[in-house]
């Protein structure tokens, strides 16, 4: 990002911000990216286990927000907190693809239903906020051709991206008919400190680093399917900027990061590590039937349209998780 791109964060000075989902992996980077630019922050989350949401991941900002702890479903709690705000980063969301297929209503509740209770609650007492919302790259499904832009036709494998779809969808109508400042960011695999590693539920590359740092070696499921991937300090920049860039608003726009083979994020990984093992193994039976393959995004319009761009490679990123989990192992696992 060049130095005037960056010298349009400084809105956020004195801005008074919300965050949903705000103690997970986004939600907390976000938070720290707007606390350092003097914003008065608000986070809220459901700290449901089943998610993302880890007060260590607010550690060294703590004294520095304020922290709701509630679930927005129902979206009445929320309106007090809502007044005021200049800007909404809706990050809240159950992000487990095959909990969704587990347990399909309680991801319509959250991602679906809840997001449009939320809509209502900004209709009613902030229809001037400005609102970013996390989507996801899950809602295209199996890729028809490589790199997938906004054009391509929109098919998810499961009730997760089902329903983060629809959620995408009430953010743009709300923008179309009764002209609230929405937007909605299509995000590839975020990764970075913060992100959930006792299990597989938020990422891939949690549960790898886990048993790396154990000691124990991982599994990597083909090898061959390329993804890319997106630090998460990368991605917290990416809603600040989608937030304060007026073309934005209305649209659904992809975030990407940087490709990469499994295969050769593991050896990526091992190197980071300076040692480790894994092993390939065939796809379980329930994860094959909604892996999309090979999933390569098109964020060119986004970057044109907000000036981002992400400046973490996936060797520095990695070192950086590393790092950050051989020391605060304890609150994650």
């Amino acid at each position: 990002m060049s130095p005037g791109s960056e010298a349009r964060l400084e809105i956020y000075s004195g801005a008074r911000a919300i965050i949903t989902g705000g103690l997970g992996l986004i939600g907390s980077a976000i938070a720290r990216r707007l606390v350092a630019l003097g914003a008065d922050v608000l986070l809220v989350d459901s700290m449901i286990p089943e998610y993302g949401g880890n007060l260590a991941n607010i550690a060294d900002i703590y004294d520095r927000v304020a922290v709701n702890i509630a679930d927005i479903r129902g979206g009445y709690g929320l309106r007090h907190l809502l007044k005021g705000r200049d800007f909404l980063f809706n990050l809240a969301a159950q992000t487990s693809h095959l909990d969704s297929m587990s347990s399909p209503e309680v991801d319509l509740a959250i991602n679906c239903t809840a997001q449009l209770q939320l809509l209502e609650a900004c209709r009613e007492v902030n229809p001037g906020i400005a609102i970013v919302h996390a989507g996801t790259r899950q809602i295209y499904g199996r890729p028809e051709y490589l790199p997938v832009d906004e054009r391509h036709r929109l098919r998810p494998v499961d009730v997760n991206g089902v329903n983060k779809m629809a959620g995408e969808a009430y953010h743009l109508l709300y923008s179309d008919v009764y002209g609230i400042r929405t937007r909605s960011l299509r995000l590839t695999n975020v990764y970075g400190p913060g992100m959930r590693i006792k299990d597989a539920r938020q990422t891939f590359i949690g549960i790898w680093l886990r048993r790396l740092i154990e000691d124990e070696p991982f599994e990597v499921w083909g090898g061959e399917q390329h993804r890319d991937l997106l630090y998460v300090d990368d991605a917290a920049d990416a809603f600040l900027y989608a937030a304060i860039t007026p073309a934005a608003e209305g649209l659904a726009l992809n975030v990407g990061g940087e490709a990469v083979s499994l295969a050769a994020l593991a050896e990526a990984l091992i190197a980071a590590n300076d040692g480790g093992e894994y092993v390939i193994r065939e796809f379980p039976a329930e994860r094959k039937r909604i892996d999309v393959g090979d999933f390569l995004i098109d964020d060119s319009r986004f970057r044109s349209l907000s000036g981002w761009q992400p400046r973490v490679a996936i060797a520095e990123g990695l070192h950086r998780s590393l790092v950050y989990y051989r020391s605060r192992g304890a609150n994650y696992f």
